[in-house]
């Protein structure tokens, strides 16, 4: 079967069969094997028809670039975008959103997803994302029983499982969809400081040579029998290893600040070429830019290493200089990438080879080893369609915490199944007790991925106490602080229902009289604190310590609500971040007293600005309306061609 250009593979024209019959699909296969195909395919067959198509990716990064994509091929008129603090013509034929913000609108039943003809969930293996997962899940469940559904992900072992609570829940068939064939095959190499480039079994012979095992305990004996401490795999030599005949390659770390380090010691060792039109080109970009971002050390280290062809790539970076790195690496300029993992989510660059700097990370809680499904994710980013033969993957391997049998169970095959993470939301319940009765209440709580994984196809003879154990937890909460009476919402219940986080802190404010007696200045404080996740390492200057300040403090401590909100706790910090700015201070002004990376600061911003827009979108009072509209105008100035925001 021929499509636009291409003669589609076995799998694609499955995949094709289910949508032309009008059900849902479910596609696993490996990354590169063309699965946006299969979306291009339901794109082009609504195309003129009235019905409108859904695109949902998990991270803003993905959502923009397919967004630049599609406006592409379809033009700007039919395309739109929706990540919370960017909204491009979200009536047109195709939006694509966050998953996020899809699920938000399908709980709370918005009119714009009337006339849907297909959800596409792409990168759906989220759903096993331990904080995120939910998201995707009940977006499946609260959609509406028109829609289809094309859930497209790397390998998923238990996609068949998948497939069936969607067809249980939703009464239409689904189609599972799975190819193991990769177009360009994967090879699995480790680097050792000895050995070089090898594979796992001769370094595993070189490890249990007992000369070696002996001398473990501390290192290796030297001369004159001082222990030696162990090497460590030097990045720049295995780049050196690799060869030209194996570039372009992306290197793989889990630290930002690691990126950049290791393109400065590589672009240090001029192992490359220099060309003055990357620089040119990199130099052009920023002209668009504020004078400012040209002095940032980020910016600074790039015009030392891209004249070589090298370059780092992470969420801490500003966006142009994402948008720029991005760009020179499409059109074939970049040798090596050092990047985070983020850069392996559906973002469509891949490079002849993937380098790991270690296979263990740090998950927010503690260090591990990545697991199969993270590991073949990001190796999946190895091998060209239609320009390399073989992809390759290679893992540095430090010997004194060697783990054969570890290594081996990582990097054979992705054995990862995915797991409900279903959680009940205060969000969600209120939208529930806003929108069904009890009866259809317990229903849709039997319908979580989680239910039909513990229960199966006997989910609905779950006990009712248990299926509800949760829920009636937090009705009872809600009905103390008086957001539900009488089993249906009260003024500050439907306010709170338009709050995605922190909803009873934020209708302890603003549903009820406390934001009458705060300024915008203390209204921006508040937020920041609910939208900053702090971090141990997050250093920040002085407290701007003023009578605003103090006023707002004696006020949180005189309700008894707010008073044990642990997220205030952190307002002395959230001062260094918000009156610069609300005294005419710019975003570089605020860089230079705290340590966090600009994309990091951009992403506090944001996320002050979701929230405003949450609570402008749920309150009626035109005073906070006001206020509310005065917050978001200073937030919108300081990010001022720096990101853009519609």
């Amino acid at each position: 079967m021929q499509f636009k250009t291409f003669t589609l593979d076995p799998f694609q024209e499955q995949a094709i069969d289910a949508i032309e019959q009008n059900n849902s699909v479910v596609v696993s296969a490996p990354t590169g094997s063309g699965k946006t195909l299969i979306a291009d395919y339901i794109i082009e067959k609504h195309k003129d028809d009235p019905k409108r198509i859904i695109y949902t990716a998990p991270i803003k990064a993905l959502s923009n670039q397919k967004f630049k994509d599609f406006t592409q091929t379809y033009g700007a008129d039919k395309v739109g975008l929706m990540t919370g603090d960017i909204v491009i013509n979200p009536t047109a034929k195709i939006v694509i959103m966050t998953t996020e913000i899809y699920r938000n609108m399908a709980i709370s039943n918005d009119a714009d997803l009337e006339n849907i003809a297909y959800v596409i969930f792409d990168e759906v293996h989220y759903i096993n994302d331990i904080e995120r997962g939910y998201v995707w899940e009940e977006s499946i469940i609260y959609s509406s029983e028109k829609v289809r559904f094309l859930c497209l992900s790397a390998t998923i072992p238990n996609a068949n499982e998948f497939s069936r609570w969607i067809q249980a829940i939703k009464s239409h068939p689904v189609k599972t969809v799975v190819s193991d064939k990769r177009n360009v095959p994967l090879q699995h190499l480790f680097y050792d400081y000895e050995l070089g480039i090898s594979t796992l079994d001769k370094i595993k012979e070189a490890c249990d040579v007992p000369t070696y095992r002996a001398a473990l305990g501390g290192g290796h004996y030297g001369k004159k029998h001082k222990r030696e401490r162990t090497p460590e795999p030097n990045h720049v030599n295995l780049i050196i290893e690799l060869g030209v005949e194996k570039l372009p390659c992306f290197f793989f770390t889990f630290s930002r600040k690691d990126c950049q380090i290791k393109s400065l010691e590589l672009a240090k060792k001029n192992i490359f070429k220099r060309d003055t039109a990357r620089i040119e080109y990199f130099l052009k970009k920023l002209e668009t830019a504020p004078p400012e971002v040209s002095k940032l050390s980020s910016t600074r280290v790039l015009r030392e290493t891209i004249s070589q062809g090298i370059a780092f790539h992470h969420a801490g970076l500003l966006p142009i200089i994402k948008e720029a790195v991005e760009d020179l690496f499409a059109q074939g300029l970049i040798n090596v990438l050092y990047t985070t993992e983020t850069f392996a989510v559906g973002i469509n660059m891949p490079a002849k080879t993937v380098c790991f700097d270690g296979l263990r990370k740090f998950d927010g809680i503690n260090f591990r080893n990545l697991n199969t499904k993270e590991y073949f994710q990001i190796a999946g980013r190895a091998g060209r369609r239609g320009i390399d033969k073989i992809g390759y993957a290679v893992s540095m391997i430090y010997r004194p915490t060697f783990r054969y049998n570890e290594i081996k169970s990582i990097t054979t095959k992705d054995i990862e199944p995915i797991h409900s993470q279903f959680k009940l939301s205060i969000n969600t319940v209120l939208n529930l007790i806003d929108q069904k009765n009890p009866k259809e209440i317990e229903k849709i709580l039997r319908l979580s991925f989680f239910s039909f994984q513990k229960f199966g196809e006997n989910y609905a003879n779950i006990p009712t106490k248990v299926i509800l154990a949760r829920y009636d937890n937090i009705v009872r909460r809600l009905e103390k602080y008086d957001y539900i009476q009488n089993k249906t919402l009260t003024s500050k219940g439907h306010f709170a229902a338009k709050i995605f986080a922190d909803e009873i802190t934020t209708g302890e404010i603003f549903a009820t009289e406390v934001w009458q007696d705060l300024e915008e200045y203390q209204i921006l404080l508040l937020i920041a604190c609910m939208a900053y996740e702090g971090r141990e390492m997050h250093k920040f200057d002085q407290a701007y310590r003023d009578e605003k300040l103090s006023s707002l403090q004696r006020l949180l401590h005189k309700n008894d609500y707010l008073s044990n909100e642990k997220k205030f706790l952190s307002l002395d910090q959230m001062t260094v971040l918000i009156h610069p700015i609300y005294h005419g201070k710019t975003f570089f002004d605020v860089l230079e007293t705290i340590n966090l990376l600009e994309g990091d600061l951009i992403r506090i911003y944001l996320q002050i600005l979701d929230r405003l827009g949450q609570i402008k979108k749920a309150t009626t009072d035109y005073k906070l309306l006001n206020k509310i509209t005065n917050c978001q105008s200073i937030i919108q100035k300081v990010l001022e061609g720096i990101y853009l925001i519609d």
